[in-house]
């Protein structure tokens, strides 16, 4: 192998096994009383994320729905999880959903991408989360 291919080995290896950084906001979202849906309006700006946690149990579906102008997803992260998602927003869109494997708290992570990211945008978002 070449010294680039070496050098693009090592780069993506430290990518994937970097430790995640630690979430600029961390907030828990609350269902009203009878209802089995909530939503936040936030921002998010450059490379930060912010975690909203939610309680759900195993069987349960979750459908999450992120609306904004800028370059924003969400990624939904099982209990227990070091960063690993079980939905990944840039990959599979800004809306979807996910049956839920296990008994305990998810997380949704907002996110930036790309010129946002990078040029330290800020971007506000609706961020819709209904478990059933």
């Amino acid at each position: 192998m070449n010294p680039a291919g070496i050098l693009a080995c090592v780069l993506v290896a430290g990518m994937v096994l970097a430790p995640p950084l630690a979430a600029q906001t961390r907030a828990r979202m609350q269902f009203a009383a009878g209802n089995d849906n909530a939503h936040v309006e936030a921002t998010i700006r450059g490379k930060a994320y912010r975690d909203h946690v939610l309680g759900a149990r195993a069987g349960q579906r979750m459908q999450v729905s992120l609306s904004t102008k800028g370059n924003a997803y969400f990624n939904i992260l099982p209990p227990g999880s070091g960063g690993e998602a079980i939905y990944i927003g840039s990959l599979s869109g800004r809306d979807g959903g996910v049956d839920l494997p296990a008994t305990g708290d998810y997380v949704v992570r907002v996110y930036l991408m790309g010129a946002d990211a990078s040029s330290n945008k800020t971007v506000r978002y609706t961020l819709s989360v209904g478990i059933r």
